[in-house]
Parts: structure tokens; sequence; C-alpha cells
């Protein structure tokens, strides 16, 4: 078995690699937990309001001064930073759902992010390095 094989699964941290975070400068990671601090309060009161549909929170956190991230033809970023999006779907019951709520990644630095969510049972702030493949947002489980 891997050293820190999960499950214990064969070739669990090769298959596993895209989901884990990258490694933030400790400048960053202070600039980082600093957005979240000004992030956090705007979600408690849209979460306590029972507003946690995706524009919303987008127009909320806009009102802090961020712009929204924009990508080129190439998939590249093409400025901006933010991006508030649907929560991810998921298959429950037989059907695929998407639940009501709002994903909110804001990318601070190259290496560091502030990732969150506001939902109908709670909401969340939290700082981490970029993912390889889908950068401030954690990828789906791939098998």
């Amino acid at each position: 078995m891997e050293p820190g094989a999960g499950d214990g699964a064969p070739h669990y941290d090769e298959n596993n690699g895209s989901r884990r975070p990258g490694a933030m400068s400790p400048a960053s990671a202070t600039d980082a937990a600093r957005e979240a601090d000004r992030i956090r309060p705007v979600l408690k009161r849209l979460w306590g309001q029972k507003k946690w549909d995706p524009a919303t929170v987008r127009a909320a956190l806009l009102h802090l001064g961020y712009e929204e991230e924009r990508t080129g033809s190439n998939g590249k970023p093409h400025g901006g930073t933010l991006t508030v999006r649907a929560m991810n779907s998921r298959f429950t019951d037989g059907r695929e759902v998407t639940p009501e709520g709002a994903l909110v990644g804001l990318r601070v630095h190259d290496d560091a992010c502030v990732t969150a969510f506001v939902q109908k049972s709670n909401y969340e702030v939290m700082t981490n390095g970029p993912y390889p493949e889908t950068g401030c947002f954690e990828p789906p489980f791939g098998h």
C-alpha cells in the first residue's frame, strides 16, 4: 500500500493528484486570509437572509470591488479574479440534482485562492492553493 493511500486503493496518490491544491507561499497565505476575512461577513449576511443564489452572491461580492474572472477564447485567464457559480450537481435518488446555493472562487495570487460556498444548511470560507486542472475550485471525483 502507498503511504497516505487513503482507502488503500492501488495508485491512490497518482489517481488523486489533481484533487490536491498547490502550496501557498507564506505571503500569499496571509493575503488569502485577509480576503477570506472580507468575504466571510458577506456570505454570513446572505445566508442569514436566505439569499444564496449565484446571481445575488456574485452581485454582493462585486460590491467589495472584485472583478469577475474572464477567460479568452483559448481558455486562459483574461482578467478579473472572482468566479461565482452554481453548486456542483450530484447523483441523488437515481437522477442528477444541482443543490441550491453558490460556489465562490477568488484568485488572490497565482498560488493562492479563497474558496467558499453558501447554501441552505450552511456557508464556509477557506483558503487554498489552486488545483492543477480546475484553479480555485476542487475538482469532482474522476472515478
